[in-house]
């Protein structure tokens, strides 16, 4: 996949090619140690590494920012804020700052998260990750998968922090937008937790950088 690394960017890049194609003609890229290297080829960047890093910095502020939130966003964010109380386990407090982050820029969860607890037919989503709830397990348990213009391109993703950073690596092999309902969102992500062009923001995005510098 290295060697092939050029012609496979030129090929994406020029051609534009659907998702399903591009997985066809090249299956290997949509797995978890390639998509990072990918990333990392494309971008110098340490995918996972430098995401969970710059969360795990910058949750304190996160939070102390989220349980300040007023208006509508304000209101969506306590159920979640008020699970850390109970836990200590890292994916799920990740979990629940991402999903909070959502809300305090002033996007929806839901058009990123598809929660279901059977199959669901996702022929019509363009940029979703399914959390599908199993029911029969003692312990809350669930499986993620990402879905791209209709096609399933990863599942096993294990946590929603875990599954974002894989689609960030996925749009950036893909060289697809970010969807627009949720452009404060995937701009967070690239540009506060991956440090890639953040020269310029967004108002929401610049707003909470400044912040959370403070």
């Amino acid at each position: 996949m290295n060697k092939t690394f050029s012609s496979r960017r030129v090929e994406v890049v020029s051609l534009s090619p659907s998702v399903g194609v591009f997985k066809e003609r090249w299956p290997a890229l949509f797995t978890e140690a390639q998509i990072k290297e990918e990333f990392r080829c494309i971008t110098t960047v340490s995918l996972e590494e430098t995401f969970m890093r710059k969360l795990d910095e910058y949750t304190p502020g996160l939070l102390r920012l989220m349980r300040a939130k007023g208006g509508a966003a304000g209101c969506k964010m306590p159920p979640l804020l008020d699970t850390l109380n109970d836990t200590q386990n890292i994916e799920k407090k990740r979990d629940a700052v991402v999903c909070c982050l959502i809300n305090y820029l002033g996007e929806r969860q839901e058009d990123l998260f598809h929660d279901c607890q059977e199959c669901v037919d996702y022929t019509d989503k363009t940029m979703k990750v399914i959390v599908k709830h199993n029911v029969m397990a003692e312990e809350d348990s669930s499986d993620l998968s990402i879905v791209i213009e209709g096609n399933q391109v990863m599942e096993g993703c294990g946590s929603r922090t875990k599954a974002c950073i894989m689609l960030m690596g996925l749009i950036y092999a893909i060289n697809i937008e970010y969807p627009k309902e949720l452009k404060n969102t995937f701009e967070a992500f690239q540009k506060l937790f991956l440090e890639i062009d953040g020269a310029k923001l967004l108002k929401k995005v610049h707003s909470l950088k400044n912040k959370l510098m403070q």
